[in-house]
């Protein structure tokens, strides 16, 4: 048995032990029914599996169907990781913050469809934000602080963090946002340092203006590969989280990269997916159990 399969849920209680070990069967899947034990009672739990393929997964996660369980497969050995990069809008936080900003100023029929477009990969990263950027030409620097204040965590975010922190890991904020978003949402959940685009202001007001060079794709994949060469680790000790286009090659690269609640371009291409579990199933990709949880 060299992998595990990974049964979890934030939605919805669990799919239970036996009834996920018969859809592993259903699927032709062999596993080690005896070695299956919960992570977090009614929520994630985890069996030793043996060989599979794609057609396999495919077929498990057709069985799973509308149960509200996320299944993922990873292998047995090497699940915890040392470092962590994770997006932040729709991500660590559940909103897109520069589309909270529309949306308070009245713009958001304007800049939420060019948002969409963007996180589908439709569009260009930057050119996407400078378009989105100067239509808040002229609108209160204050306008940051609203979003800021309105902003929610997404479940778990805390949690991932402090625990992977816990136990040796490091773990870094890196976002197409705004620094003056980013900044206060690593100092809350804990990350080590936080990177993202500058949001240029003169006098009080926003100029609609994005400092140069921004932080896009392949930026969060230079991020990834600075911080494994800065920690003396190879990039499958990595983990990466996010949701959109801009998040994929930092996704692919990373040993776990992981869609969480990913836009169909991700869920194509990222085969680990959390779209029924919220961010502590992170952890329990990992192979984390609740007793091994940092404490709040």
């Amino acid at each position: 048995m060299h992998h595990s399969a990974v049964f979890s849920s934030s939605e919805r209680p669990c799919l239970a032990i036996d009834d996920g070990a018969a859809c592993l069967a259903a699927a032709g899947i062999r596993s080690d029914t005896n070695s299956a034990g919960w992570l977090h009672a009614g929520k994630a739990w985890d069996i030793p599996i043996g060989e599979y393929d794609a057609a396999a997964l495919t077929r498990l996660r057709n069985h799973v169907g509308e149960s509200g369980t996320d299944i993922n497969i990873l292998p047995a050995t090497g699940r915890r990781k040392r470092l962590l990069l994770a997006d932040m809008d729709s991500t660590i936080i559940t909103s897109e913050s520069l589309d909270d900003m529309a949306r308070i100023a009245g713009l958001a029929e304007a800049i939420i469809p060019i948002t969409e477009r963007a996180m589908r990969g439709e569009l260009d990263f930057e050119p996407a934000l400078d378009e989105r950027v100067a239509l808040l030409r002229g609108q209160p620097e204050s306008l940051i602080d609203r979003a800021l204040a309105e902003a929610e965590l997404t479940g778990g975010a805390e949690l991932v963090v402090r625990t992977m922190r816990a136990h040796g890991a490091s773990c870094y904020l890196v976002s197409g946002g705004f620094t003056a978003i980013t900044g206060p949402v690593a100092a809350i959940c804990g990350f080590h340092d936080h990177h993202a685009n500058v949001l240029e202001a003169d006098d009080g007001h926003l100029t609609g203006t994005v400092a140069k060079p921004v932080l896009d794709r392949e930026s969060k994949l230079a991020f990834l590969d600075h911080y494994c060469g800065e920690h003396g680790i190879t990039r499958d000790e990595a983990a990466c989280i996010g949701d959109g286009a801009n998040d994929l090659a930092m996704l692919q690269a990373a040993g776990l990269g992981v869609a969480l609640k990913g836009k169909p371009l991700l869920r194509e291409a990222v085969v680990v997916q959390l779209n029924h579990t919220n961010l502590t199933g992170l952890l329990y990709l990992q192979g984390y159990g609740e007793a091994e949880f940092a404490a709040n």
